[in-house]
């Protein structure tokens, strides 16, 4: 049973990992016209950096005991210069009429949206599969 554990871990902690994503992206696209007094205060798109990460054998038993994945993520701002806007009556124009809002590209934060929720059905694909091969070996071992 201890393999279909892991299968579960596998497929849980990518879903874990989309649904940040999905998270993520639902922030930058609720941010997307959030004017600043600014460009240096402009909000700054973020993106979900994840990887695989390799464990030494007393790590993965020690995760593998206490039900922890490996996976690697973190959230990090990009680098991308705000979108300016000609708007002379508004309040955080600045001398030149020009308002700084995020620098958020919506058909690539719709892309991301896309692809991170084809990734979770996949994983949620996989634990299904799992557990169903983990039912059906428990009762093909009860007879």
């Amino acid at each position: 049973m201890a393999d279909y554990q892991s299968a579960f871990q596998i497929s849980a902690s990518g879903m874990a990992v989309e649904k940040l994503r999905l998270d993520i992206t639902a922030a930058n696209l609720a941010n997307m016209n959030s004017a600043a007094p600014s460009a240096a205060a402009a909000y700054q798109p973020l993106r979900v950096v994840s990887q695989a990460r390799p464990l030494e054998f007393a790590r993965q038993y020690g995760l593998a005991l206490a039900g922890g994945g490996a996976g690697v993520q973190a959230v990090v701002p990009q680098a991308v210069a705000p979108r300016l806007v000609y708007e002379p009556g508004h309040p955080y124009a600045d001398a030149k009429g020009m308002v700084a809002y995020a620098g958020v590209n919506h058909t690539a934060e719709m892309l991301n949206l896309n692809t991170a929720l084809r990734a979770y059905e996949a994983n949620m694909a996989a634990f299904s599969a799992a557990r169903t091969m983990a039912a059906r070996t428990l009762e093909l071992g009860g007879k």
